[in-house]
């Protein structure tokens, strides 16, 4: 008996005249299951092409004896049961006989469940599916979407006659080779009834569409990916460009707020919009700007780099589906710096008027600092409070308040930053950063426009 690592039967099942075959050939006909069986006994009833990668099947026999005698001979065979070279698994059923039940799968309806194999999503774009199966009768609708199972498409024909068509023809099949990017090498179509009659297609985007609603808003959002993946001369995929960057940071060991990014990523022009949040414990962003350009470089120039000196505060960058983002105009966590610089202040104002309770206290030092100490100290021509030097020890040695807020408003002008941002960013070890003292960070240097006096001060660990 072949031994191969995993048994060919089970020996604790009840003995049932009905028998269940694994590791079949996903197309196994119920010929090829009965000229298997056939020797054995008379066979009733066959089930095939049953399970999730369609790969199983169910043998009835007219005896029990007879299911009995199979399993027997192949328990004790020197070679086990196969079909088209595949070892066959062979062990008795739970059920006494096969019930004819037909699935969602086998019932025929106008939507098709397809599922591409060999292919991820973005390699066939729904141009390409809709060109294929426009060829039986008109498409109205498709959605597409990733499951365990792969990537799988949903295509709603008019009607059952066209689906069935459709389905007759193509199942099994692929896609022709000139349809596919060039790293695509072939991907098989595995065809299914849907129980679906009518998809609801919200959106006309790269995911979704519907052929008979020429009025259904396109997702702007969404619509980025109609693009094809652009794929490099060592045939990996590049990265869809975008205006908006998606941040990531790792070594947390000092906050970084809004401010900070802000001075870090205007280096390299107007940042329109910023968002902080949490995701799975890590701290991450999305920073925007008004163009493909200036995102590109704040990219290039910043991914892997640390806003702080000794590998603190790790940015990992890359481009974000969103165009424009929906923030709060002014917050602890996001801020819009489109918005009028007269609406900014007032929100600025409010915030330092309904301030929370303290948020952070300085055991050292005695009284506590405002969480509303950024907004407060932003306001021009507003003292900095008395607070101030009871937590940040760098501005006990003389050093700056915080920088004004407004000053760096896309509605001032400035001059622009300095080009060749490479040459300004000090990497971590290099003897022009700016040194750590005893008690706090500070963001690395950026050359003028900026000084390091006007940079934000990282918080102090007492």
């Amino acid at each position: 008996m072949s031994t191969s690592g995993q048994q060919q039967f089970r020996y604790t099942q009840t003995p049932s005249k009905v028998l269940h075959l694994r590791n079949l050939p996903w197309d196994c006909s119920d010929e090829e299951l009965v000229e298997l069986c056939k020797p054995f006994g008379k066979i009733v009833n066959t089930k095939c092409n049953v399970g999730a990668n369609r790969n199983q099947a169910f043998v009835e026999f007219a005896d029990l004896n007879q299911a009995i005698n199979m399993v027997s001979y192949y328990a004790s065979a020197s070679e086990p049961a196969q079909v088209r070279g595949k070892t066959v698994y062979i062990q008795y059923s739970n059920r006494n006989e096969i019930v004819n039940n037909k699935s969602p799968g086998d019932v025929p309806g106008n939507v098709l469940l397809v599922t591409i194999e060999g292919v991820e999503a973005g390699d066939v774009s729904i141009d390409v599916i809709h060109l294929v199966f426009s060829a039986f009768g008109f498409v109205q609708k498709i959605a597409t979407f990733e499951k365990a199972a792969g990537f799988q498409a949903l295509i709603q024909f008019s009607d059952v006659g066209t689906a069935s068509a459709a389905r007759e023809a193509l199942d099994g099949r692929s896609i022709p080779k000139y349809l596919l990017p060039e790293h695509v090498n072939h991907c098989h179509l595995r065809i299914s009834y849907s129980a679906h009659t009518d998809l609801n297609i919200k959106f006309q985007s790269h995911r979704s569409r519907d052929y008979t609603n020429p009025y259904l808003p396109v997702n702007p959002t969404a619509m980025e990916g109609l693009l094809q993946p652009v794929v490099g001369p060592d045939g990996e995929k590049k990265e869809p460009e975008s205006n908006v960057l998606f941040a990531s940071l790792e070594n947390m060991q000092y906050a970084v707020t809004v401010d900070v990014l802000h001075t870090v990523f205007s280096a390299f022009g107007t940042v329109q919009k910023i968002a902080i949040f949490e995701k799975n414990g890590q701290t991450q962003a999305l920073i925007q700007y008004p163009d493909l350009t200036t995102a590109a470089a704040a990219k290039d120039a910043l991914e892997g780099h640390c806003i702080y000196d000794g590998g603190y505060c790790k940015l990992h960058l890359s481009y974000s589906r969103h165009t424009d983002l929906n923030v709060q105009a002014y917050s602890d966590k996001s801020r819009d710096y489109t918005v009028p610089e007269s609406s900014l202040l007032a929100m600025q104002q409010a915030s330092a008027v309904h301030a929370p309770p303290a948020v952070w206290h300085n055991p050292q030092s005695g009284p506590a600092q405002s969480s509303a100490g950024y907004g407060a100290a932003s306001v021009p021509g507003q003292a900095p409070t008395s607070h101030s030097s009871s937590w940040n020890p760098n501005l006990l040695g003389g050093g700056s308040t915080f920088p004004l807020a407004p000053t760096r408003y896309p509605g001032h002008s400035y001059a622009p930053p300095v080009p060749g941002y490479p040459t300004a960013v000090n990497p971590p070890g290099s003897s022009q950063q700016i040194n750590h003292n005893a008690t706090g960070g500070r963001p690395f240097s950026v050359s003028q426009p900026f000084h390091p006096s006007t940079m934000p001060h990282a918080p102090y660990h007492g």
